[in-house]
């Protein structure tokens, strides 16, 4: 059986949250879900109109002056229910595509001084996202619109998620650099 589009319960679940425009979703999936799920424009608003056709949302227009006037979509009890329903399920293994790894795979074709480099990029972004998941975790802490939040425990185990992710990564780069390093000095 092939892999259903999550799209949707991506888009259930954020407005299971609160009713949104397909650009407000963007943007609270940008801030919010971007670090472990992408969508983007060309995929929500299709699926938005999908869901409405099939009950799962209603959508209201909001006149707006001197500007496009914008589509407010709703979760309904049949879309809620969709939403439970799925997160019932077990979880599809994720499919792995991860470009450092498919070029180093390769990388027998390159000088290992541009696999260093290749490596070194990746152990930044690794740190920089280590800096920024840190960011986001004092904010959510510290903001008192979220202190009894029940969702917020739930935010902080998909934080964690990344956090440990990235310390893999950085991990696995200084493992690897330090693998090149000796076959760099053992060349000369």
């Amino acid at each position: 059986m092939g892999k259903k589009n999550k799209t949707k319960y991506a888009l259930l679940g954020m407005l299971s949250m609160s009713p949104m425009s397909g650009y407000d979703i963007k943007k609270l999936t940008d801030f919010s879900i971007s670090h472990f799920w992408s969508e983007n424009f060309g995929h929500i608003y299709p699926v938005l109109k999908k869901m409405e056709t099939d009950g799962f949302v209603t959508k209201e227009v909001e006149e707006t002056s001197g500007k496009p006037n914008r589509n407010i979509y709703y979760i309904t009890p049949t879309g809620r229910q969709e939403l439970v329903n799925w997160l019932h399920l077990p979880v599809e293994p994720p499919p792995i595509r991860n470009e450092i790894l498919l070029k180093i795979f390769f990388a027998d074709q390159l000088p290992t001084e541009k696999i260093i480099e290749m490596v070194a990029e990746e152990r930044k972004k690794c740190l920089d996202n280590l800096s920024k998941y840190k960011k986001i975790e004092e904010t959510l802490k510290a903001d008192g619109q979220y202190m009894n939040d029940k969702r917020i425990p739930f935010w902080l185990m998909t934080l964690s998620f990344g956090v440990h992710s990235s310390k893999a990564g950085v991990s696995w780069c200084e493992e690897t650099l330090k693998i090149l390093e000796e076959r760099l000095e053992n060349s000369k």
